[in-house]
């Protein structure tokens, strides 16, 4: 392994090579290596930013005030009716309420919320400190529910309690737990639920969009868009779609096995990814009919989109691009849609991917390729530098990485504000990465 990689890490990094097929041996899944900085976010974050984009939901943080400021309005999730999602609540702990607990003070912020809102849903998060005061939030929860009549549900997530994988989980613990009693279940199925799309830059209406045009309807999106009312009739559905795998095929598992609603994981990222998906879903619930238009619906956009995407061939050519996401299902689709581009990966990475999504990056990317599981800043620059990255696609944190080496950067994570999802999102990639790729400002940079 390259110098400059932690003893500890060497497991979790993979070079491929002509024939081989290391990343079954990848080492994934488990907590970060203390000291390596990694960029994954905690267990709280991914239950938050999980349930946050329901939009009449109300969200206590029950810990000190920066929990709070950490994860409020940090997705571009967009809302068709309310936005209560956008406020933020906490209990703002302080160090007297460390001493002598913090219950009191979470059972006061439900009562006003509960009363001066009128709300119908609460979501209330443990934080750190509160893992370690032992505030029972559970039992603050069902006296708050049997006091007002409402759902008020617990989500106990301390962040130093797992990975951000194991918030995904709290996050769909608490859905199912919302969902669990629906005067919905019994209803006879029809339709079909999105799982794991969070309506950034209003992509859930673009993929709603599609599916009505063939003809399939959509009983609850979870949790892009969604609100109280419709996440109740989710249990009514014929098939679970699952966009976001690592935050939600956990919950399209539970309710496969409590409603009897089979799923498969889907992506609506690049131009083949779309269709393919959309093609399944008319295959698995659709009549003669309805897969005909589907056919007809994904060959007229697909056309488009290719003839589109042929514009720009030339001001690709010879390029190399770097990515580094949150999920393995995500990575896979842009790794595809860069080949589509006529992009060859270099380098490729996830905060949360499991062992069977680095064998399909493995089995998709070329020989020498970099294949990293939550890597930090340090061995992202390393392998950037030596695969000669030209675009570095990721998140927020990754922004003044690649400004920093003089290489473009398209962010693909949940602060940006235009759709990256669909035949829409292909020509809004294509045209992002077009100009980080060949903006004149790499020019003035020495040495690049």
């Amino acid at each position: 392994m390259d110098s400059g990689v932690l003893q500890e890490r060497a497991d979790s990094i993979i070079i491929k090579r002509s024939g081989d097929h290391g990343c079954r041996q990848m080492d994934c899944e488990k907590a970060s290596v203390a000291g390596s900085v990694s960029q994954r976010a905690c267990v709280y974050c991914g239950a938050r930013v999980v349930l946050n984009p329901i939009t009449d939901a109300y969200h206590i943080i029950h810990g000190p005030i920066g929990c709070a400021s950490y994860t409020w309005d940090i997705r571009g999730s967009l809302t068709s009716d309310s936005d209560l999602f956008r406020q933020s609540y906490s209990t703002d702990l302080r160090e007297k309420d460390i001493i002598f607990g913090g219950a009191e003070k979470l059972k006061r912020a439900i009562d006003e919320i509960a009363i001066t809102k009128q709300a119908k849903l609460i979501f209330v998060y443990a934080t750190c400190i509160v893992g370690v005061i032992g505030d029972d939030i559970e039992a603050v929860c069902r006296e708050a529910e049997e006091k007002h009549g409402i759902r008020v549900i617990p989500v106990k997530a301390p962040g130093f309690s797992g990975t951000k994988s194991q918030g995904y989980k709290l996050a769909c613990d608490a859905i199912m737990n919302l969902i669990g009693n629906s005067p919905y279940k019994d209803i006879k199925k029809q339709g079909v639920n999105i799982l794991g799309d969070f309506n950034l830059a209003g992509e859930i209406w673009l993929i709603k969009k599609y599916l009505k045009k063939i003809g399939i309807p959509v009983v609850s999106t979870i949790t892009g868009d969604s609100s109280y009312a419709s996440l109740m009739k989710a249990p009514s559905a014929a098939l679970n779609v699952v966009q976001c795998a690592g935050s939600s095929v956990y919950l399209a598992k539970q309710m496969e096995e409590t409603f009897g609603i089979p799923y498969f994981r889907v992506s609506f990222f690049g131009v083949e990814d779309t269709s393919q998906s959309i093609m399944h879903v008319a295959e698995a619930i659709g009549s003669e009919a309805t897969i005909q238009q589907a056919r007809v619906f994904t060959e007229s956009e697909r056309e488009k989109s290719l003839l589109f995407l042929k514009r720009y061939l030339p001001h690709f050519e010879g390029k190399k691009a770097a990515i580094y996401v949150g999920g393995g299902f995500k990575a896979i689709s842009l790794i595809r849609q860069f080949r589509e581009m006529g992009i060859d990966t270099v380098v490729v990475g996830t905060q949360t991917g499991k062992k069977e999504d680095y064998e399909v990056i493995e089995n998709l990317v070329k020989p020498n390729t970099v294949i990293l599981d939550d890597t930090n800043p340090a061995e992202l620059e390393m392998f950037m530098r030596k695969m000669h990255a030209d675009i570095l696609v990721g998140g927020v944190k990754e922004r003044p990485l690649a400004y920093k080496l003089g290489i473009a950067f398209c962010d693909h994570n949940h602060e940006r504000k235009h759709a990256l999802g669909g035949y829409e999102g292909v020509v809004n990639f294509t045209r992002e990465v077009n100009l980080s790729l060949n903006s004149p400002v790499w020019n003035c940079l020495a040495g690049r």
